[in-house]
């Protein structure tokens, strides 16, 4: 509807403009005798707090202007005391992380991120790393909307894009950061945070507007980090059924018939999904089935990215686990027999051998879906 709808044909040349920025460490010049500066990352109070609609825990409350003793006490003693160079950067703030000075196992926030700019025509989509409110990004729109202006461009249809690249919270106002509500308290580099954007957006403009950009500096790229081997994902275990049980087996059987609108729903004895996941490159989890009169053959009607069904992974102990399978049976669903399958590796762990995937297979019983 909306392409329908359309009144404006974008045509023209294709250009990009992207920059590496240290963001822990531009000098913005507000006007001919006021020049400040961003900071190192830091996450504030508000930021704990939460928002209205995603309240966090303990005593944090959104606007907090002071620190908290108990806080700081244990932030000093877990991560490490903000210095006074960051404090002072980031008023009226009161740190809650700073994220910048934490460097174990690797840096907690980057320094380091990118600015772009691509331009089609006479749209141009400024790439935002960070999550900017609604009157930072008029703000940053008009200005690049007055920068093309200004260089021969004019008429230029300017559009945010914001989580580009890579993620860096918020960006607040000068204004907005003064009263350090959540988002304010999530904009890490500090209050002049969206100045020091607006300063580079407008240089990349610049260059595409004046068809330089191939002089613009590259920039310091940021460090190449090696986290291959650090996760917080436990371990996989070897999987087991119950006494007298085998993987696949039916637990909780689906009833004999349904009517349209109602859920089938059938339990197996199951295995960690993540045995499928990391061996097999087209796997399904489970199927949904009907069966052909005319060929004999039953065929897949659904399947685990359809919308009407659901799968569910219940942990036990020791490696026990159980699979439930519902399927909610759309408006008109063809009458006929219908069965659900279930597809899942379980993990086996020899004496002194390398563990081994088996793949195994669980069917329901047949159902019938009426029109009665």
């Amino acid at each position: 509807e909306l392409y329908e709808k359309a009144s404006q044909e974008v045509t023209g040349p294709l250009s990009t403009a992207h920059q590496w920025v240290n963001m822990s460490d531009v000098s913005v010049e507000l006007n001919a005798t006021h020049t400040v500066k961003t900071c190192k990352p830091a996450l504030g109070y508000s930021f704990a707090a939460g928002t209205i609609d995603g309240v966090g825990a303990f005593n944090f409350t959104q606007g907090s202007v002071e620190g908290d003793p108990f806080w700081d006490g244990i932030r000093d003693q877990l991560l490490g005391e903000p210095s006074n160079e960051t404090k002072a950067c980031h008023e009226p703030k009161p740190i809650l992380f700073s994220t910048g000075e934490m460097t174990r196992p690797h840096p907690w926030h980057p320094d380091i991120v990118d600015v772009q700019i691509a331009a089609i025509g006479s749209l141009a989509i400024i790439a935002v790393p960070g999550e900017l409110t609604t009157m930072s990004g008029r703000r940053l729109r008009e200005a690049v909307k007055r920068e093309f202006d200004s260089h021969g461009t004019p008429a230029m249809d300017v559009v945010i894009a914001g989580l580009c690249n890579v993620y860096t919270h918020y960006i607040t106002t000068y204004e907005e950061y003064q009263v350090q509500r959540y988002e304010a308290a999530s904009t890490i580099y500090g209050p002049h945070t969206l100045s020091a954007y607006i300063q580079l957006y407008r240089g990349l403009a610049r260059a595409i507007a004046t068809n330089t950009v191939q002089d613009l500096p590259r920039g310091p790229e940021p460090p190449l980090f090696n986290i291959g081997n650090l996760t917080l994902v436990p371990s996989l275990i070897v999987d087991r059924a119950p006494v007298n049980k085998t993987f696949g087996d039916v637990l909780q059987e689906v009833r004999q018939q349904y009517r349209t609108g109602e859920v089938a729903e059938v339990t197996f004895v199951g295995a960690n999904p993540r045995n499928s996941a990391e061996n097999a490159n087209e796997h399904n989890f489970l199927t949904v089935e009907r069966y052909d009169n005319t060929s004999d053959r039953w065929h897949v009607v659904q399947n685990d990215v359809s919308w009407d069904t659901r799968f569910y992974w219940t942990k036990g102990f020791l490696g026990l686990s159980n699979v439930n399978i519902k399927w909610y049976i759309p408006q008109g669903t063809e009458p006929g027999v219908y069965r659900i399958r279930y597809f899942g590796h379980n993990r086996k762990k020899p004496f002194n051998s390398p563990a081994v995937f088996v793949p195994f297979e669980g069917m329901s019983s047949t159902f019938e879906i009426t029109n009665l």
